[in-house]
């Protein structure tokens, strides 16, 4: 039996996606250049280095946080 690999595709709708990736830079060049042409796909590894197409006419906005500014939610310090 071949092997096989899962493939999820996302319809357009008020949705977000998280991504874990380690070269924050380049993928906020990629994604401003998406958002500027509206135009093409743009694909991100993460780290356990699934990639995601991202439909280039369906980002909205993005966010980037580092890993020290995720407080969580909670009492703590």
């Amino acid at each position: 039996m071949a092997e096989t690999t899962k493939i999820r595709i996302g319809l357009t709708a008020a949705r977000e996606i998280e991504v874990d990736v380690v070269d924050a830079t380049a993928v906020t060049e990629q994604l401003e250049q998406a958002m500027v042409s509206g135009e093409g796909v743009v694909w991100v590894e993460d780290t356990s280095g699934h990639r995601h197409a991202l439909a280039a006419a369906s980002i909205a906005f993005f966010e980037v946080r580092s890993d020290a500014s995720n407080g969580g939610v909670g009492f703590g310090s």
